[in-house]
């Protein structure tokens, strides 16, 4: 197949184009209409279609003869615990949850509260949910009980899915007491709460409010999967909320089984019956499209993992796990593979393994620099795709679609647009920018199908935060540049992009010179407050070696940013740190580290992996002023 052929089609025929792929999936009712728009004039696809995701991912399989596949291996190294769910297994332990609702009184559009662990129990309520058409919202297991009590009191569920506790390499939280806190802080009532136990000495309370996962699924008649109309809310996903309002994004079923079918396939190059491993959480949106969702759709066995890239045991979990289950696409986020990368900076571990299995590793998460995307193509000798979507569009906008045409990889770009979505550059005036000229990254609407439908009762917020900017548009809020061959490259939130003396610097660029060099194992820069330039950067630094000269690696860094950039950058400070502040999915909390180095003041976000982390940096911050002083 060739890529700008079908992307061209995508564009121009967008009918004929999106209506081909919608007829890959077995509706109730096939569609007749491509799209309708909803009361602010913003598109909904396939509006007359009906159809059930449950159904998608499980039944349609068993009919078709392949029930005994394996859906879902569950590895957790935590728990020393292996299984493998068939489509069989799947089906009865959903159909059952579904009927426990129902005989619960939750009804098709109700909402629902998912609060769990890396376990099965996880995906079997998303699908129980969705087939009996209640619109879940997972939130992640490691938010304090305030972040869910706001995401409680937003979406207003009737009942909340948890489970005794969840597992941090090897310490157990229990996860009841959160649930109460959470429950006590809102205002909204919630009607039950479902518990799983897992048996690991927890102590749990089951009483009138609070009902037995087991019992439940063991006392209810199995549920058929309902069918819903394409534009029925799937789920509810939150972007933030640790201060202010949550961001609820919610995503319809019809387009979204479209769009991930298309991925799977298109993208990353997986055949039904293959097996596909996000590694991720579900209370994520790489976890909802990827781990739960695409995969099941597509027939592909799901590697549920819970663990961590190292310390469960070591940095070989991965390779153990694409050899056991003949792992032929991976993704994952480039933190990952920088920590395994400190471990094992020879890739001793990946030679003790068959990974022949294995075509391509995908990166997304946050922009992969030079030395983590060649280190890796090195390791694997297979292609490292960096791509690059969000919350919002639920599934890939640029990449290299390795299913339709595998294009030369650029390191520094996330690829090119991906078929549907017309990516754009953008001045500041909402004028065109020129090649390789940056902006603000923009998508031309209407933006395809498994986009974002809207805000959670929010409709005004949408409007404001996406769409007013530059009527016709989506914007992105990221900012970026794209080059005579149509490889964007993303230079991050434009809260990332840094004015020193007038001048708008990127700050991922000079990340990407500082993480180059080989005694820098992760790397921040980031803009800090100056009285004569406004803004000047700073690079926060974890170091390979302990025993580096901090103030001759800092005299290096400083020349090879003036050399690559020039004396403009101002690039002038660096402070080794032994860690850099990360959401437990990855993400370095540049707001964080920028409000310490300002001597802001500032709030322990609930999505940081290791609160402590702030205190020392904050410790090496006033060293290092005291030192200059």
């Amino acid at each position: 197949m060739n890529y700008q052929t079908i992307y061209q089609q995508s564009i121009k025929d967008p009918k004929a184009f999106w209506m081909q792929q919608a007829a890959s999936l077995n509706w109730f009712v096939e569609p007749k209409t491509l799209t309708t728009t909803d009361e602010n004039e913003y598109t909904q696809w396939f509006p007359d279609g009906k159809l059930n995701m449950s159904y998608l991912c499980i039944d349609q399989h068993i009919k078709s003869g392949f029930g005994d596949q394996t859906a879902i291996v569950y590895d957790s190294p935590v728990s020393d615990q292996r299984q493998e769910i068939s489509f069989h297994q799947l089906k009865e332990k959903v159909a059952r949850l579904a009927g426990g609702l129902r005989d619960l009184g939750i009804k098709s559009g109700d909402t629902a509260v998912i609060y769990m662990p890396m376990i099965p129990e996880a995906i079997y309520s998303m699908l129980a949910c969705a087939r009996i058409g209640v619109i879940h919202s997972v939130v992640f297991g490691g938010f304090a009980p305030k972040e869910l009590a706001i995401r409680i009191d937003d979406c207003q569920p009737k009942v909340v899915l948890t489970a005794s506790n969840g597992i941090e390499v090897n310490k157990k939280i229990a996860y009841q007491p959160l649930v109460d806190q959470a429950i006590s802080l809102a205002s909204h009532s919630i009607e039950k709460v479902i518990l799983f136990d897992r048996e690991q000495e927890i102590d749990v309370r089951f009483d009138d409010q609070c009902v037995d996962f087991n019992s439940l699924i063991a006392q209810s008649r199995p549920l058929d999967a309902m069918p819903v109309l394409s534009t029925h809310p799937l789920y509810i996903l939150y972007t933030s909320g640790t201060t202010g309002t949550p961001k609820g994004i919610i995503r319809d079923t019809g387009g979204y089984a479209t769009a991930l079918k298309y991925s799977m396939q298109h993208i990353y190059d997986v055949e039904p019956g293959e097996c596909f491993w996000a590694a991720s959480d579900v209370g994520w949106v790489v976890g909802h499209s990827y781990i739960a969702y695409g995969p099941l759709l597509n027939r592909n066995t799901t590697i549920l993992f819970e663990g961590k890239p190292i310390r469960t045991p070591d940095a070989s979990t991965f390779w153990r796990i694409i050899e056991e289950n003949e792992v032929k696409s991976m993704f994952t986020a480039p933190t990952a593979i920088r920590a395994i990368k400190k471990e094992d900076p020879n890739g001793d571990f990946i030679k003790k393994y068959d990974l022949s299995s294995l075509r391509y590793l995908f990166l997304a998460g946050e922009r992969c620099d030079q030395a983590t995307l060649e280190w890796t193509g090195e390791q694997l000798q297979i292609p490292v795709i960096d791509h690059w979507w969000q919350t919002e569009s639920g599934w890939p906008i640029l990449a290299n679609s390795a299913g339709v045409e595998l294009l030369p990889i650029k390191t520094g770009s996330a690829g090119v647009s991906v078929c549907g979505y017309e990516v754009t550059i953008l001045r500041e005036d909402g004028s065109p920018a020129a090649d390789n000229e940056e902006g603000l990254v923009c998508i031309k609407l209407p933006l395809p199908p498994g986009t974002l439908m809207n805000l959670w009762r929010n409709p005004k917020r949408f409007q404001a935060g996406y769409l007013d900017r530059f009527p016709g548009y989506y914007f992105s809020g990221d900012g970026g540049f794209k080059d005579a061959d149509g490889y964007v490259y993303i230079t991050g939130r434009v809260d990332d992009i840094i004015n020193v003396a007038g001048h708008r610097l990127s700050t991922a660029e000079m990340e990407e010179i500082v993480a180059a060099h080989p005694l820098v194992a992760e790397c921040a820069v980031f803009g800090v407050k100056d009285d004569l330039k406004g803004e000047l950067p700073l690079g926060m630094v974890v170091l390979k070696n302990d025993a580096v000269n901090a103030e001759e690696l800092e005299k290096e860094l400083i020349q090879k940013v003036r050399e690559e950039i020039g004396a403009v950058a101002a690039f002038k400070k660096v402070i080794p740190v032994m860690r850099l502040p990360k959401t437990r999915s990855g993400k370095i909390l540049r707001k964080l580290l920028r409000s310490i180095a300002n001597e802001d003041e500032y709030q322990i976000p609930s999505t940081i992996d290791d609160p402590m982390i702030a205190a020392e940096i904050e410790a090496e911050v006033k060293k290092r002023s005291m030192v200059k002083d």
